[in-house]
């Protein structure tokens, strides 16, 4: 009975450190995985901002065409795509329902090239410059782009950025200290029996090493499990939000889990080994507080 009693209270103590982390696991996976999709939804959002060139009446098609390669060949563009007065004309039909090329006898539009810039150059100070190059072109009659969107993903990106980076740094102190806490507790069941196989000759690295397995496994377990918790949740969530399988990326994903196995490893292993060590040093009297 004796024996059964305090088999149930390791398996007990065994499944506490492993819920612990897999929780711990999932929190930090869960933020490394949010942090990673922000970063690239931020980037897909800042590409798809651009310019809108208009162009002159006057412009040639030679000259027109030589605009859309030099924007297409500039560092700073992702795409340049041409749209003629006609293009333009056709797709504000479709979307208003009217045909005001007809009601007015003419075509007012002009023709344009429509610049998607790389979001590293999607920010005020860069797009200021771009914009004053762009102009300078003799066929270019204006430049149009959304200034205060610009601004406000910038403004709000730097923000997020101080606010994240403080939580993480936070989450990761608060989340070792628990898992060790976590761990010095399953072990201090054990204390008797680590003190008594010192006692009789064991050797510390003899008496560690179970431990050690013991949290390494755990370690595995609850990485797997915390994995699993966020796949699960990265499949409800792209079923509502479905810009996330835009920025998917499986290999990251998998990365991820590697690094989450060794960090789960790492913590439990490291934090066995110290509290096993801490039992082996206290003296006989101390085991009782």
């Amino acid at each position: 009975m004796a024996s059964n009693s305090v088999s149930n209270k390791f398996k007990t103590s065994s499944v506490t450190v492993i819920v612990s982390l897999t929780l711990v696991l999932f929190l930090l996976a869960f933020l490394a995985w949010c942090l990673l999709n922000a970063e690239k939804l931020k980037d897909y959002y800042k590409e798809n901002i651009g310019f809108q060139i208009y162009l002159k009446e006057t412009a040639s098609l030679s000259d027109i065409e030589k605009l859309r390669k030099d924007m297409d060949a500039a560092i700073y563009v992702k795409s340049a795509v041409y749209k003629s007065k006609e293009e333009a004309a056709e797709e504000m039909k479709q979307e208003t329902g009217d045909d005001f090329v007809a009601f007015l006898g003419y075509n007012p539009l002009p023709n344009s090239v429509n610049v998607k810039l790389k979001s590293n150059y999607a920010n005020a100070d860069s797009v200021a410059w771009i914009e004053k190059e762009i102009s300078s072109n003799r066929i270019v009659k204006e430049v149009v782009y959304q200034k205060v969107l610009i601004e406000n993903i910038n403004s709000t990106e730097k923000r997020l950025s101080y606010g994240v980076s403080f939580f993480t740094m936070l989450l990761v102190i608060i989340s070792v200290g628990l898992i060790n806490n976590t761990i010095r507790l399953s072990i201090y069941s054990k204390r008797f029996l680590i003190r008594t196989m010192y006692l009789v000759g064991a050797t510390q690295g003899f008496i560690r090493k179970p431990f050690i397995i013991k949290g390494i496994i755990n370690g595995v377990i609850a990485a797997v499990l915390a994995m699993t918790l966020l796949g699960t949740f990265i499949f409800i969530a792209t079923r509502y939000i479905p810009e996330l399988l835009i920025v998917q990326d499986e290999n990251w994903l998998l990365m991820l889990f590697g690094i989450v196995i060794v960090i789960g490893i790492l913590i439990s292993g490291l934090s066995s080994a110290l509290s096993v060590r801490r039992y082996l040093r206290l003296k006989a009297e101390d085991l009782y507080f």
